[in-house]
Parts: C-alpha cells; sequence; structure tokens
C-alpha cells in the first residue's frame, strides 16, 4: 500500500507553513536538503520510531516529502523542484534561517 502523497498545489498553503513549523520537522527537512534521500529509520532526533512517523507523515501529507518503496524499506526525499516552483525562496528562507542559540 501505497502511502497518500497530494499534489502540492492541492495542499494549503497554511498546512505547508505548519509542518515546517515544528523543531523536529524542521530537522528532517533540513537532512532531507542537505543528504537528499534517506531511509526513515535514519532520522534520530531522540524521539519514538512513533513520533519520527507521526512527523513524516505530517511532512508527506503537507507535500513536503515523497516516500518511496525499497524492499522492506522506506526512503524519503525532499520535493525540493517542487516546493521551489509554486513557492519560490520559502524553502531557502526556512533552512538558511537558524534558530537563536
Amino acid at each position: 500500500m501505497e502511502p497518500h502523497e497530494p499534489e502540492l498545489s492541492a495542499v494549503p498553503v497554511t498546512a505547508v507553513l505548519a509542518a515546517l513549523a515544528d523543531d523536529v520537522r524542521l530537522q528532517i527537512v533540513r537532512a532531507l536538503a542537505e543528504g537528499g534521500e534517506a531511509a526513515c529509520g535514519s532520522f534520530d532526533f531522540g524521539i519514538s520510531k512513533a513520533t519520527r512517523s507521526h512527523h513524516l507523515k505530517v511532512l508527506r501529507e503537507a507535500g513536503l516529502t515523497r516516500t518511496r518503496a525499497a524492499g522492506t524499506s522506506r526512503l524519503v526525499r525532499l520535493r525540493r523542484d517542487e516546493v521551489d516552483k509554486l513557492y519560490p525562496g520559502l524553502l531557502d528562507a526556512v533552512l538558511t534561517s537558524r534558530p537563536p542559540a
């Protein structure tokens, strides 16, 4: 069964912004932007597997990531080109800004 991946144009911008507003999801997006496609289990931010799955689902349903099966693994990638086309500069702004120390 393939996960639900909406067309980005069908997702309200508020859902995209809400998905990017969470620190853990932002860390996942940064990791994907820097390293490309990654296995779901490779994200270790001190959270449980269930919490990680939830965050990945939120990102996927907001149209920010794509997930594909590779054997028993699930690989996730950022939909960078699609996001940049619909919301120019959004990911650049989010990925370059760092929270205050």
